[in-house]
């Protein structure tokens, strides 16, 4: 039978025939990436028995103040918590000469401590191993932050957009964070002489229009100093929105409190991105946190970074970006690893990222497509990353290639070319 003796019904069934062929892998796939739900009661057997190792109650245990005192810095606690080998153990001891690292209880709480902990993302990305020592062509400041620093706790890469550093620290400090320079040893909230000196130049600029607040994790500055900071730049006529980028929504999702979110529901427009990388940071808690702050109004969107080992697969990327929108974050970007001193086993091919893009446009909503960036170097700037759509360029025509494959012209005119025809 010919498509034109065919009914519609008929060709209609036949696409989406192919259509659910073309989605089978994935389905098949996602059902072996696990999510932090598949764990539930597992992570709250792990968790009392942190609680009872470091003498906690509940109350303790969801009071961010406490999970930030008692972040697991030395591998005797560590291996407490989780079975760790002789050599896993002189590997966290010799980096943590190197490079500082912490966890906080909650997020350790995610760790398998029975599994394969060199396949474990949460452990990977937690977890000094040795393979930060043997980085030999790492740059400590890749992004040239040093030169995009016009005034104090700023950086400044953009016309219209800037970043304020307001401290150097975090919930946990990740073993791919591009600022582990800033780190140090000791916690070190900006002064607030020193942020004012930023909101003051942000004063004088009236070109900029919107504030990003990070660090290290601005969330755990106490409420009233980020109560401070937005109420400045809400005084500030020309900045149309703040952004506050934080990881703590996977890292410590209890820093979201009812009083945090009523504070925040004070400065709208505010916007919060955060950082979850793999499937298995999405638990109970963190939906939680999402919720609670997109009740209070606030947009979230997630900022991915692809890493070898925790998110390097299509599948794995398609089933975090789904996973996200369920608890209300918008996927927002993947962003290609920067190549940072003692992270470089994390890092990937350019082509693994886009490799990923091809295997979202078409095959899943828009609103779980993120954009995948590359950094340029020294502080030039995010660049998108596309697989090739556009193949040519003629004078009224244009040829594509579609998301399944197919090579197709389409007609590339102006409107005032529509003339010839009116004529």
């Amino acid at each position: 039978m010919s498509s034109q003796e065919k009914s519609a019904r008929q060709i209609s069934l036949e696409r989406a025939a192919e259509l659910k062929k073309r989605i089978q892998p994935y389905l098949e796939a996602r059902e072996k990436i696990p999510t932090g739900f598949d764990f539930i009661d597992e992570i709250k057997e792990r968790q009392e028995k942190i609680k009872k190792l470091f003498g906690a109650t509940d109350d303790d245990w969801n009071d961010w103040r406490w999970q930030i005192r008692n972040r697991i810095t030395d591998s005797e606690t560590l291996g407490k918590i989780i079975n760790l080998t002789e050599k896993q153990k002189k590997d966290i001891d010799e980096v943590g000469k190197k490079f500082r690292w912490a966890i906080s209880p909650y997020y350790a709480s995610l760790i398998d401590p029975e599994g394969d902990h060199l396949k474990n993302p949460i452990y990977l990305q937690s977890v000094p191993t040795g393979l930060e020592l043997r980085d030999e062509i790492g740059d400590p400041d890749p992004m040239g932050e040093e030169f995009t620093n016009p005034a104090e706790c700023i950086t400044r890469r953009y016309p219209d957009r800037l970043i304020i550093n307001v401290t150097n620290q975090c919930a946990m400090y990740c073993r791919h964070c591009q600022r582990r320079r800033n780190i140090g040893e000791v916690d070190t909230p900006r002064k607030k002489e020193e942020i004012q000196e930023a909101i003051e130049y942000i004063r004088n600029n009236p070109e900029i229009r919107d504030v990003l607040i990070t660090g290290g994790d601005p969330f755990t500055l106490s409420d009233d100093m980020i109560d401070w900071i937005l109420t400045e730049l809400d005084n500030i006529p020309h900045v149309e929105y703040k952004r506050l980028g934080s990881r703590m929504l996977v890292t410590l999702p209890q820093r979201v409190t009812p009083e945090f979110c009523e504070m925040l529901k004070k400065h709208h427009p505010v916007y919060v991105n955060t950082h979850f990388n793999n499937p298995l940071e999405v638990t109970e808690e963190s939906k939680r946190a999402c919720e609670m702050l997109a009740n209070a109004g606030v947009p979230l969107g997630n900022q991915a970074v692809l890493l070898r080992g925790i998110n390097d697969d299509p599948h794995v990327m398609k089933k975090l970006c789904h996973e996200l929108l369920k608890i209300r974050v918008r996927p927002y970007y993947i962003f290609h690893a920067k190549g940072v001193i003692g992270t470089m086993h994390f890092r990937t091919s350019v082509d693994i990222g886009i490799e990923i893009m091809e295997h979202l446009r078409g095959y899943t909503s828009g609103l779980a497509i993120p954009t995948f960036i590359v950094n340029a170097p020294k502080g030039k700037g995010k660049t998108p990353m596309l697989p090739e759509y556009l193949i040519s360029q003629g004078r009224n025509t244009i040829t594509i290639r579609t998301w399944e494959g197919e090579i197709i012209k389409y007609p590339n005119r102006d409107a005032h070319d529509l003339e010839d025809y009116i004529e």
